[in-house]
């Protein structure tokens, strides 16, 4: 498919927004890590990110004309079945990326957690653009966008050296990859359901009703098997994953058509790496890496964003 209006955005804004993406997940990532760590229970810290970020929503879209608006488009959409029933399961997987974040961030660190997540949607933003199922259409393979990917993922390979392996559990790596795949997917999705209705406002609405309704219950078997939680922590700042959710879900949704599901996702690589190594540097954890590992991702991730993004000759796309 491809997608029927030209965004007349310049592509370095949408890139420039790509980044401060990344820069926010990192600073959830240990946002809800934190939370997580505290309640000692990362599948209630992941239900209540998700379910302040829905509750912000609610208001937004109640308080716009634009999002009241897109909500009738999807409703009519749906009932009309114009709207398929797969494009509002995007919540699916923020509910994976925030209980990733919940039950690993505060262990591995941000940096660790950052490149899992860069591997899964390096990958798989190099495959929803060739098939074209994301709203930029197919994006013909390139030399460029090849070697973006790969860069990306030997920043993942750098951050492996050393003890990394014996430090932290084997699923406390395969989960960020298996957020990062979900990241790219969940991108594509937005994307598209955004073009349905016209607002990314109701695109990222969706993305909350869904995950904190699967987060939800995850909380309530959680805390039915391994019981309470501790008891909630009173800093304001642990409680603000939901609304950087909100920000950078609209942005993903909003910017995806003009950059294509890789170039979002090595943009957004970017800012994590950059903001996770600061993070780390300043508020070490157990499981962080070493100071020339960051050095070499951060050179590794910012090479990546560049290759992809330089025309390199004339960008295919058909």
């Amino acid at each position: 498919m491809t997608s029927s209006a030209r965004p007349r955005l310049p592509l370095w804004l949408a890139i420039a927004g790509a980044v401060f993406i990344g820069a926010l997940t990192a600073v959830q990532a240990r946002v809800n890590g934190l939370l997580g760590a505290r309640l000692e229970d990362g599948f209630v810290a992941a239900a209540i990110s998700f379910g302040s970020g829905l509750v912000l929503m609610i208001v937004i879209s109640l308080s716009l004309p634009e999002g009241r608006r897109g909500f009738r488009a999807l409703r009519s959409g749906l009932r009309d079945r114009t709207v398929p029933r797969w494009m509002v399961l995007g919540g699916l997987a923020g509910a994976l990326t925030v209980t990733t974040q919940g039950l690993t961030a505060a262990i591995i660190g941000v940096s660790l957690f950052t490149v899992g997540v860069i591997a899964g949607q390096a990958l798989c933003g190099l495959l929803i653009d060739r098939v074209g199922f994301g709203p930029a259409g197919v994006v013909a393979l390139s030399l460029g966008r090849i070697g973006g990917a790969a860069l990306a993922l030997a920043a993942v390979a750098v951050s492996l050296g050393g003890d990394a392996l014996m430090r932290v559990p084997w699923w406390m790596l395969v989960m960020p990859f298996a957020a990062g795949v979900g990241i790219a997917w969940q991108q594509a999705v937005n994307g598209r359901l955004r073009a349905q209705v016209g607002t990314p406002l109701t695109a990222t609405l969706v993305n909350f009703i869904g995950g904190t309704a699967v987060l939800l219950l995850a909380a309530i078997i959680a805390v039915l098997v391994m019981g309470p939680t501790q008891p909630w922590p009173t800093d304001p700042w642990l409680y603000l994953g939901g609304t950087m959710g909100v920000i950078y879900i609209f942005l993903s949704a909003a910017i995806v058509a003009r950059t294509g599901v890789l170039l979002l996702g090595l943009g957004s690589v970017v800012g994590q790496i950059l903001t996770s190594v600061v993070i780390d540097l300043l508020w070490p954890v157990p499981g962080a890496g070493s100071v020339w590992q960051a050095a070499t991702m951060v050179v590794l991730a910012l090479s990546s964003v560049i290759v992809a993004a330089v025309p390199w000759g004339r960008r295919a796309r058909r």
